[in-house]
């Protein structure tokens, strides 16, 4: 989207990661960049874990320590309060990965929708690109190349290309930093977790051989 637009909305990829970079987890399922307390009643240990609040709410989530989300789990049921023929549907969508054979000889909506337009195969509306294979191509058109699991990651984190100086990097290291930070958003402490990870993402690469000075 276009930097003046004039209802300041930038909907960007890029922009979504400055704002929402994603946690580091370690091997346990643990988020080693978590400044949360646990949430359990009492408790003054960190909050590392994450556990759904209810099966209707499976993206909204408790942090407990350790000890706390074990707790948790063993009381956990996803089909509590569903009845048994909610139970039988959900056992039958999930052998299939939630996904139902189509049947034959049946257009589906989408097919009904191109027809409409004249086109019986989607992939003519690629002429001939249809049979290009972008995906073997991509690595050469991106510089992508191989990296250390936690660099690749800080790459992600500080939305940058794996081929980018240290400098460009620390450039855009210092962008996030000056978004995150709470002195830069009148004490609002609320992306703090954020600007951890982007702090670890720097030290991840500031001292790495694989970027060039």
């Amino acid at each position: 989207m276009a930097k003046n637009d004039p209802f300041g909305f930038d909907m960007s990829v890029s922009a979504s990661k400055k704002k929402n970079p994603r946690g580091r987890r370690g091997m346990t399922g643990a988020s080693e960049t978590s400044t949360r307390g646990c949430d359990h009643p009492g408790c003054q240990e960190r909050g590392a874990f994450r556990a759904p609040k209810s099966p209707d709410t499976l993206d909204d989530y408790w942090w407990f320590c350790k000890d706390h989300v074990r707790e948790y789990n063993l009381k956990w049921n996803f089909f509590n309060g569903a009845t048994e023929q909610e139970f039988i549907e959900q056992v039958q969508s999930d052998r299939v990965w939630g996904r139902e054979t189509k049947p034959f000889g049946k257009r589906t909506e989408e097919q009904r929708a191109w027809a409409r337009l004249g086109i019986d195969d989607p992939h003519q509306v690629l002429g001939d690109n249809a049979t290009r294979n972008a995906g073997k191509a991509a690595p050469s058109a991106t510089g992508s190349r191989r990296l250390p699991p936690t660099e690749r990651r800080a790459c992600e984190i500080l939305d940058v290309r794996d081929t980018a100086t240290k400098a460009e990097i620390r450039k855009a290291y210092k962008a996030l930093v000056k978004v995150l930070h709470p002195d830069m958003n009148g004490g609002d402490r609320s992306q703090e977790e954020q600007l951890a990870e982007v702090v670890w993402a720097w030290d991840q690469i500031k001292d790495s051989r694989n970027f060039k000075d």
